[in-house]
């Protein structure tokens, strides 16, 4: 582990542990949520370390202790995790040797653990990236989970402490510097808008699905320089074939 932390640059471990922050809250909401709903502590805790998704955590207890069947909730999460299986594909490359090793690797895929890794472009850093996420979260989220079980009895209501916003706002603030450019500000203005058109009229997780139409309108990525290319001169050309075509 510490030589996956010395290949990683500290900016890098700084927003790991910023989300592993935020994630440990929602870790205790639900944990609290679950028990004091009337679940018993290990149902949370099991659900942590076995499902290990936050997102279709929450969603499958809301259904159970709203009265819905098992068959819903398990069908809700596989809605939800259903983002994983093309999120596998683009980081497969850091999975690699024994079995045993690929299928715990494959247990710690999760939103964070991917983004980080494809922020990567050097294969030592981006396989450095998703373990030490991906360990490092898995363990803070079954902690705060065993916590927030343990306590809710006493947390009553979390909403009041507002630790369901924490998670959210963390990722915001990753994603905000992203934001600057164009192709990626289109596309993630356009997901919003489809998700919250969608959001009345469709079940809980499928407007996050329906968010990836957004990248229909990502455009394509320009053409990178040749590598005696000289920037002033590209602009140059690019400015005259503009005024070409005007004319």
């Amino acid at each position: 582990m510490r030589s996956l932390l010395r290949t990683l640059e500290r900016a890098t471990l700084r927003d790991i542990a910023l989300v592993c922050l935020a994630d440990a809250l929602v870790g205790i909401s639900f944990g609290a949520i679950s028990v004091s709903g009337g679940l018993p502590l290990w149902v949370p805790v099991a659900m942590s370390v076995l499902v290990y998704a936050g997102g279709a955590q929450f969603a499958a207890v809301g259904i159970v202790l709203s009265g819905g069947g098992a068959l819903a909730a398990v069908v809700t999460g596989l809605v939800l995790n259903a983002r994983l299986l093309p999120f596998g594909f683009t980081v497969a490359d850091v999975l690699d040797g024994p079995r045993w090793r690929r299928l715990f690797g494959a247990q710690l895929l999760t939103d964070e653990s991917v983004a980080f890794t494809l922020l990567e472009s050097d294969p030592r850093r981006r396989r450095a990236a998703y373990w030490v996420c991906g360990f490092v979260l898995f363990v803070v989220w079954n902690v705060s989970v065993v916590v927030g079980a343990a306590a809710g009895g006493l947390i009553g209501d979390t909403d009041v402490l507002g630790l369901d916003a924490a998670f959210p706002a963390v990722l915001l603030a990753l994603v905000l510097p992203s934001l600057t450019d164009r192709r990626t500000r289109a596309a993630a203005l356009t997901g919003a808008v489809v998700a919250v058109a969608a959001t009345p009229f469709v079940p809980a997780g499928l407007p996050v699905l329906l968010a990836l139409a957004g990248l229909l309108f990502a455009g394509r990525p320009a053409a990178p320089a040749a590598p005696g290319d000289d920037p002033a001169a590209v602009a140059e050309g690019e400015a005259r074939s503009l005024a070409e075509e005007a004319h």
